[in-house]
């Protein structure tokens, strides 16, 4: 072998020496960086006609089984989704604090209605008292405020949801824009016969964190270029870059919902102007859509159930009866006009009283004899002292003539519509509180000012009336009770949210609701464990694969380190000898 041959086999085998140890430095030095995949200096033998020529690096690669990669993607959208959905129902339960049965630390409804009933047992044991009237009513106010807050609170809960979304939309956009320029710089250096194992890895790591937001379907062209779907096909990124569309809405209520037709309250995801929503069944972009139109309107559901049978129970027994004093005027809740058709049946009793209850005028009027609202209406203004009519916003309103004097009703035997309601429940002439769900639970505004208007008495429904008696009732059959069996009795609640329809009373209502969204923030945490497990499980068979073991990077720099100084003294022998060839030729 000539000593030329013998110099660039050396010099080759230096320079593939000093790329190895290049490569195994940086798997050093990336050991801790996220998608970094150990690299391999791939060696060849060059030969030159039958004899060998020393080595070359044909390249350098990094080895990714491609099917474990598919499986973490697939694995990061299921714990993305799992990780949102445990964070938002651990803030739903919050909402509805715990139950305690045993002290007052309860911070649940299920305490308030508890303190509500407390109340009424007080009062139904002197509901003459102005102070425990006071108690009652500051305890229904404060459920009326706890049931309006913690709807306040799953819908801005949603609002949050809508927001993240988004965000998250941008977020996804961001990471295709980025692999679309690393699918640019991957074709340039191919092109350049150049290593793309490093862009490579962060184009994985931009495919994960896509996932993570959104369920996708990727694959490599033979160009070298990723294209990324959605699970339905709709083209994400391609030749270029298919941005998603969101904008959240400006304000978020019970009302606001998201439909695929026209009207939405909330917009569509879109790709092109095409509406994904629907597409979009994981990640953390698919947990949010299906907590702020499933989840936490499930939970809304659940509240708006308990608010208006509450309301509806209560008013039925406000309504038979009436404070002491009587009111000088009632005004109804229900909208009205005169010229639309009654159908009723039974008496009502309506009847004028001085502030000690003693009877002025009453009429029993038959119900059976009205057609029309508006014979209903003309029949009250007929009682002596009393004025009837409909307001101009579609109310009915009794008014005394004196304006020291009272209006009393008693329903006796009358039933309106197919609940048969009695007519002043069914006018909502005497009503408690006022609501068509949670959010506008309230306490009738002036009882609320003037807890003396709370209903503790009733008129006397003795067949017939001497004006000048006491016709007002205050005792143990008063409304107060009747008020305290309402909330403790059993009251039929419809199918809502998680709920099944079922018979309980009000406050085992309340921890049905509570518990319910308390098991289902502990069935997300543990979905987000076992998803968690699983990915990690896959990380780290990934890791096992392709991580970078330092140990053996280690010793590899060390070996290749020996290696090079070797290869350097050979070189430098065989320098030597050229030198001394050329020496002894100038010599002769």
């Amino acid at each position: 072998m000539s000593l030329s041959v013998a110099r660039s086999i050396a010099y080759s085998s230096l320079m593939a020496t000093q790329v190895q140890m290049s490569v195994a430095s940086a798997n050093v030095a990336n050991a801790d960086t996220d998608g970094y995949t150990v690299k391999t200096a791939n060696q060849s033998a060059r030969v030159l006609g039958s004899a060998g020529a020393g080595v070359s690096i044909t390249g350098i690669t990094s080895n990714v089984d491609k099917l474990l990669l598919r499986s973490i993607i697939e694995a990061a959208a299921e714990l993305g989704a799992a990780e949102t959905t445990a964070e938002y129902t651990d803030r739903v339960q919050a909402l509805f604090g715990k139950v305690d049965g045993d002290d007052d630390t309860g911070t649940s409804i299920a305490n308030s209605i508890a303190s509500l009933e407390t109340a009424l047992l007080e009062l139904s044991g002197t509901p003459e008292s102005e102070s425990l009237q006071s108690v009652v009513v500051d305890a229904l106010d404060t459920l009326a405020g706890q049931l309006r807050d913690t709807s306040a609170s799953i819908q801005n809960l949603r609002a949050d949801a809508d927001d993240e979304i988004e965000a998250k939309v941008q977020e996804v956009n961001d990471a295709l824009k980025t692999i679309d320029d690393l699918n640019d710089a991957i074709s340039r250096a191919s092109a350049l016969g150049q290593s793309t194992a490093d862009l490579e890895d962060k184009r994985n790591t931009a495919l994960e964190s896509i996932s993570s937001l959104m369920d996708v379907t990727y694959f490599v062209a033979s160009t070298g270029r990723m294209q990324i779907y959605t699970t339905n096909g709709q083209a994400l990124l391609d030749t270029t870059v298919h941005e998603l569309s969101y904008d959240s809405a400006a304000k978020v209520t019970a009302s606001t919902t998201y439909s695929a037709t026209p009207p939405s309250g909330f917009d569509a995801i879109s790709v092109d102007g095409k509406d994904i929503t629907g597409q979009i069944k994981s990640g953390a972009i698919g947990a949010l859509i299906d907590l702020r139109d499933e989840t936490l309107p499930a939970a809304q559901a659940e509240m708006d159930e308990l608010a208006t049978e509450l309301a509806d129970s209560l008013n039925a027994v406000h309504n038979q009866g009436t404070a002491m004093p009587p009111p000088n005027s009632l005004t109804g809740t229900t909208a009205v006009s005169a010229t639309d058709a009654f159908s009723g049946s039974g008496s009502l009793r309506v009847a004028v009283t001085d502030q000690d209850g003693k009877l002025v005028s009453y009429q029993d009027i038959d119900l059976s004899a009205c057609s029309t609202i508006g014979d209903v209406v003309d029949a009250i203004d007929a009682v002596d002292g009393l004025s009837a009519t409909i307001t101009s916003d579609g109310y009915v309103q009794i008014t005394a003539d004196d304006a020291d004097q009272g209006v009393a009703i008693n329903e006796m035997d009358s039933a309106v519509g197919p609940d048969g309601q009695g007519v002043s429940d069914w006018l909502g002439l005497n009503d408690l509180v006022t609501a068509t769900g949670a959010s506008d639970f309230r306490v009738r505004a002036d009882i609320l000012s003037d807890t003396s208007l709370l209903a503790t008495a009733t008129l006397d429904d003795s067949t017939t009336l001497t004006t000048g008696d006491a016709v007002l009732a205050i005792g143990a059959t008063g409304t107060a009770d009747g008020l305290y069996d309402t909330l403790t009795g059993s009251n039929t609640f419809d199918a809502a949210g998680r709920l099944s329809k079922t018979t309980s009373s009000f406050s085992s209502y309340a921890a049905d609701i509570v518990s319910a969204n308390a098991s289902a923030a502990s069935h997300a945490e543990t979905k987000q464990s076992g998803k968690e497990t699983a990915y990690n499980a896959l990380s780290e068979a990934m890791s096992s694969q392709t991580g970078v073991n330092l140990d053996e990077e280690t010793a590899r720099v060390s070996e290749l380190e020996t290696l090079y100084e070797a290869t350097a003294t050979l070189m430098q022998v065989i320098n030597d000898m050229f030198n001394s060839l050329i020496d002894m030729v100038e010599a002769a």
